[in-house]
C-alpha cells in the first residue's frame, strides 16, 4: 500500500512539474510576439504636395502655368528626416489630374499631347538625392525612361525641387507638334509665328506636417 501511495505521489509531482513548464513556455512565446510599432517622422504621402509646371508658347516665350492635382506614392516615401523620406520615393501622377484654370486648354493637353504619346495615362518616376542640393528622377513618359537632374532645398519642413524637362528627351516631338497644331492660332506671337517650346519648367513643393 505504501508503494502505491508513493507511486501516486511521484506521478502527481511529475504532472505538476510538466504543467508549470508548459505554462512558463507559453508565457515566453507571448512575450516574443509582442512588438512595438515604430512610426516614421515624415511621410511624403501625408505631406502637402504641389506639382507646378510652366510651359511656353510664342517666339516671345510666353509662360503657360499649370499643375497636377494628384500624386500617388507607390513605394517608400517615409523616413526619420525629410531627406530620408524623399530619397528613393517612387510615385505616379495621372495626366488626367492636369489643371490650368482653363478647361478647354486642359482638354487639349490631355487629348492632343499626352493622348498622342504611347501608353501615357500616368507619369511615373523615382526620386534620388545625391547630396544636400542635387538629385535626379527617373521619369517614365511616352514609353521612355530618362534621368532628369534637379536641384533641391530643405527649409524647416519644406522640400522644394526645381528642374527643366525637355520634351524631345522622351521622343515626344510628335505630341508637341500635335499640340502646337491644335493651338496654332493661340500660340502665335506678334510676329505671326506659332510656336510651342520644347522645354517645361517644373517646381515641386512638399510641405511636411
Amino acid at each position: 500500500m505504501k508503494k502505491i501511495i508513493y507511486s501516486l505521489f511521484v506521478l502527481v509531482a511529475i504532472g505538476n512539474f510538466v504543467s508549470c513548464k508548459s505554462e512558463e513556455k507559453k508565457e515566453i512565446i507571448v512575450k516574443k510576439e509582442t512588438k512595438v510599432a515604430i512610426k516614421a517622422n515624415f511621410s511624403v504621402q501625408n505631406a502637402d504636395n504641389k506639382i507646378n509646371w510652366t510651359a511656353y508658347k510664342t517666339t516671345e516665350k510666353k509662360p503657360v502655368n499649370g499643375r497636377f492635382e494628384k500624386i500617388t506614392i507607390t513605394s517608400n516615401g517615409e523616413g526619420k528626416t525629410i531627406k530620408e523620406a524623399i530619397n528613393n520615393t517612387e510615385f505616379s501622377i495621372p495626366v488626367s489630374s492636369i489643371f490650368t484654370k482653363d478647361s478647354g486648354r486642359d482638354f487639349k493637353i490631355k487629348k492632343f499631347f499626352f493622348g498622342i504619346m504611347d501608353n501615357t495615362k500616368l507619369l511615373s518616376g523615382k526620386l534620388v538625392l545625391e547630396n544636400d542640393s542635387i538629385g535626379y528622377s527617373n521619369i517614365t513618359m511616352n514609353g521612355v525612361t530618362k534621368k532628369l537632374p534637379f536641384k533641391y532645398t530643405v527649409n524647416d519642413k519644406v522640400f522644394n525641387l526645381k528642374t527643366t524637362l525637355k520634351i524631345s528627351d522622351w521622343n515626344a516631338e510628335k505630341a508637341l507638334a500635335s499640340l502646337n497644331e491644335v493651338c496654332k492660332d493661340l500660340h502665335k506671337g506678334a510676329d505671326g509665328v506659332s510656336k510651342t517650346w520644347n522645354e517645361v519648367a517644373i517646381n515641386i513643393t512638399s510641405t511636411f506636417k
